[in-house]
Formats: C-alpha cells, sequence, structure tokens
C-alpha cells in the first residue's frame, strides 16, 4: 500500500472515517440528541465529496495491487451514489423525527453503505467487490428493520437479510468458480482467460452465479421477491434510499463485472442479461396493475426500470453502457421526486399510503399535483419529458446491437406500464371526491424537492445538464 493508493481511495476512506469518528462521538455525548445535526452534517459531506470526486479525477488508475479501479466509469457512478444519498438523508430530517424514528446510527448506516457503494462501483477484484457488496448490504438490512416497533417493518429486514444471504451465496460460490477456472480474482487477469470468446464451461458457470448474485441486488426477475414487502415493510425515508443509491451502486456493478472481467465473452452473457431485462420489464409493468398501496407500486416499477437497465447492458457496446448510465441517472432523479411526494402522503399527521386517498387531489394541490403528473409521465416514458429520452437510449442501444427484439420487447412493457402511471394522474384530476383525502399542506423541504425533480424533468430535455456528455465519456473508459 502507497500514498499514491490511499490518495486514489481518500473519498471511501474519510466517509468510513468520518462515519465511525461521529457514531463515537454520538454515543458518548447525546446519542438521539444529535440525530438530526447529523443527518444534515452526512449529507454535507456527501455532497463535499461529490464535488471532489468531480473536480480531481482524471484518468484512470488502479489501486491497492489493482483491487480498485478508478476511472471515469467509478467517478460517474460514485457522483450519482453520494448525491443521491444526500438528498435522501435530507429529505428524511422531518419525516423520521417527527414520528420519533430518527437515531443517531441512521445517517451513519446510510454513510457507510455508501462507502460500499463506492467500493463496488469501483472494484476491480472479486475481493473488493464482495466486501464492498457486504459493507452496503449490511447497512441496508439494519435500516430496513429500523421501525422496531412495527411488525411489517421488522419482517421487512428479517426477509431481506435472509434473501440477501441466499444472494451472497451465489454469488460467493460463482467468485469460487471463476477464480478456479481462471487462477485469479483480478477482473485483468480473468479477462485474459477469455480469448476470442473462448470461455470454459466452469468459467460460465461461476458468471452464471456472479450474475444470479448481481440480480438480487438490482431487483431483476427471477430475483425480486424480497422488493415489494422490503419496500412496504421499510420506514418511507428508507424505501426512498433503497429506490435510489444502491440501484446505481448494483447496475454500477454489473457492468463492471461483465466488461472488466468478462468483456471478451459478451455473446456469452448478452443473452442472459437479455432474459433478465424482458423478464422484469413485464413481470414489473403487469403485477403493478393491481397495487393500490403506492409503496408496492413503486417497488414493482423499480423492477420494471432495472429492465430498461438491463436493457443497455445487454447490448454490450460503448452506447449500451452510456445509456445505462444515462438511464439510473434520470432514474433517480424521477425517484428522488416521487417520494418526495410519498412523504408528503399524510392523514392528521398519519402516512397514507393507499392511491385511492388521492382523489381530486389536483382541486386542492394544483401546483404539487402537476409537479407529480410530470414525474409519472416521466417514469411511463411520455415525451417530451426526460424519462422518455432515457427510454429512447436504451432502446436505440438494443437496436443497434442487433437485439431489435429486446427494443421491441421494451416498448410493449413501457405501454403496459404507462397504465398505472397515468391510473394515478386519472385519481388526482378526475376521481371522485371522498372524506379520505389526505392533507394539504407540508414540509417546504419535501415540496421543494418535489418541485425541483419535477423542473429537471421538463428543463433537462435541453442538456441534460450534462450528463450525456459524463455518460459517455465513463462508458468509453469502462470498454477502454
Amino acid at each position: 500500500m502507497t500514498s499514491a493508493d490511499l490518495t486514489l481511495a481518500l473519498p471511501q476512506i474519510l466517509l468510513a472515517v468520518y462515519a465511525m469518528v461521529m457514531m463515537l462521538v454520538a454515543v458518548y455525548t447525546s446519542k438521539d440528541g444529535l440525530a438530526s445535526t447529523l443527518v444534515w452534517l452526512t449529507a454535507g459531506v456527501m455532497v463535499a465529496l461529490a464535488a471532489y470526486i468531480g473536480v480531481t479525477g482524471e484518468g484512470a488508475k488502479s489501486a491497492f495491487n489493482g483491487m480498485l479501479m478508478i476511472d471515469g466509469y467509478a467517478r460517474f457512478a460514485q457522483i450519482t451514489i453520494l448525491l443521491s444519498a444526500a438528498a435522501v438523508l435530507v429529505m428524511s430530517e422531518g419525516y423520521m423525527k417527527s414520528r420519533d424514528l430518527l437515531r443517531f446510527e441512521y445517517p451513519l448506516l446510510v454513510a457507510l453503505s455508501a462507502v460500499g457503494m463506492m467500493v463496488m462501483v469501483s472494484a476491480a477484484d472479486l475481493m473488493a467487490l464482495y466486501m464492498g457488496l457486504e459493507l452496503q448490504s449490511l447497512a441496508l438490512y439494519v435500516v430496513a428493520a429500523l421501525r422496531r416497533d412495527s411488525v411489517k417493518s421488522t419482517e421487512a429486514g428479517l426477509k431481506y437479510f435472509v434473501l440477501g444471504a441466499l444472494s451472497s451465496g451465489l454469488l460467493l460460490y460463482g467468485a469460487s468458480l471463476v477464480y478456479g477456472y481462471s487462477g485469479t480474482t483480478l477482473f485483468s487477469g480473468i479477462i485474459e482467460t477469455a480469448h476470442h470468446g473462448e470461455v470454459s464451461v466452469g468459467l460460465l458457470f461461476g458468471l452464471v452465479f456472479l450474475m444470479s448474485g448481481m440480480a438480487f441486488k438490482v431487483s431483476a426477475v427471477p430475483f425480486h421477491m424480497w422488493t415489494p414487502d422490503v419496500y412496504e415493510g421499510a420506514p418511507t425515508p428508507v424505501t426512498a434510499f433503497f429506490a435510489t443509491a444502491p440501484k446505481v451502486a448494483a447496475m454500477g456493478l454489473f457492468a463492471r463485472v461483465l466488461h472488466d472481467a468478462f468483456g471478451n465473452a459478451v455473446s456469452d452473457w448478452s443473452q442472459i442479461v437479455a432474459l433478465l431485462s424482458v423478464l422484469s420489464m413485464f413481470l414489473g409493468a403487469v403485477a403493478a396493475i393491481g397495487q393500490t398501496n403506492i409503496k408496492r407500486l413503486m417497488a414493482f416499477s423499480s423492477i420494471a426500470h432495472m429492465g430498461y437497465a438491463l436493457m443497455g447492458l445487454a447490448a454490450g457496446t460503448v452506447l449500451g453502457v452510456q445509456a445505462m448510465l444515462i438511464y439510473m441517472a434520470i432514474y433517480v432523479t424521477m425517484n428522488i421526486g416521487t417520494f418526495a411526494f410519498i412523504l408528503l402522503m399524510q392523514k392528521d399527521g398519519q402516512p397514507v399510503t393507499d392511491i385511492g386517498s388521492l382523489n381530486v387531489y389536483a382541486k386542492r394541490e394544483p401546483g404539487k399535483a402537476l409537479a407529480m403528473l410530470v414525474l409519472l409521465f416521466s417514469l411511463a416514458g411520455v415525451p417530451p419529458m426526460l424519462g422518455f429520452f432515457g427510454k429512447f437510449y436504451v432502446l436505440r442501444a438494443a437496436y443497434e446491437a442487433g437485439l431489435a427484439w429486446l427494443a421491441v420487447a421494451g416498448v410493449i412493457a413501457s405501454v403496459i406500464g404507462a397504465y398505472y402511471y397515468l391510473r394515478i394522474v386519472f385519481y388526482m384530476y378526475f376521481g371522485e371526491e371522498t372524506e379520505d383525502g389526505i392533507d394539504a399542506g407540508g414540509p417546504p423541504m419535501l415540496v421543494a424537492f418535489l418541485m425541483a425533480s419535477a423542473v429537471i424533468m421538463v428543463v433537462g430535455i435541453a442538456n441534460m445538464f450534462g450528463v450525456e456528455t459524463a455518460a459517455a465519456a465513463a462508458a468509453a473508459t469502462l470498454l477502454n
């Protein structure tokens, strides 16, 4: 280990040290009395680290004997992870405090989870991959069950833990097979064993198990079974976190493994990713139709959206990775705004999750209803919202890679999925008025996030705030 290694991994090291130091400070001082301060401080540290990564990052360099790869791709994913985690923390402070759920460990667990995610997207070795994945997962298991007096929250944490352990077992078994048949854990060494697309059966089995473990983390079908229950049972701000940063990290890891370690065997894994993609898109689109709980609906929505992101990955090209990165950045922004609205859904101070409570909401809150309409249209991929361009990119990448059937399937699934988004719009504008509607008003911070996300979905069509250029550069470094 050299000073250069430490410099390259400085953001992860600083965030980890910050979390551990503040944990000790809180334990030996006022404990939960520091919780609100820690939320804002942690969010500020994350934004500062994202700015540091953006300003100082240049070129592609490896650290710790090749175990970490710090390149444009890793930096793009890390900045997205840090900013989305910071946004969710700020959104959650008022909600958690008003329900006596705000513990000092909550923001620190989110910070440690973010450290794991940052390691995941820069991993260039199977050992680093697993360390990052488990650090992320262990923190998420705890925050899922943060509401200890709730049976549903406890059940959510337990289900996530048990199924997460299963997925870790699959991934470890795959890693052991890959190591056994390649003789190395470094991605740079693994890729050398697959010259000219010649992959041994053992190595291919290892790849399949690795992909199964990673598919669990992105909620891809058939490894999606934990998602609806965990989304429903966890506190809503925790659900918002699950729907944003961890998804970016998991998709980033997926692409890193497939291209850095198995880039010479695209034809072998592309068809598997395409299958995961089409299954996820259709199950997410169809299963969400019957949902009346908005958190479960968003769970199936996330499954479908991961299917679209996987479509870009299935292309196996620079354009495909670029499309996936653009899609994930847009997806995270849409979800932050949507969950800000869900956090605003309250009746007499109690959270409401039934979409029927949104009947004629537009009459009481026209501004918020319009913002939510924009976000729902964007989630559905209705032009000219930014979500349409995200889907256009992945469809184009699949088509240009010779996967026209997958692109057609994506269009069909998108049309089916539009129903449950537009149904919410119908309730808000044309539903029957009832006495069970949700309260007007709400915390200004949540309203600000809702409005900002909606504005981005409209204004972003001009140049996507530079995301398109950054994603292109990031994809080029991954496949270089």
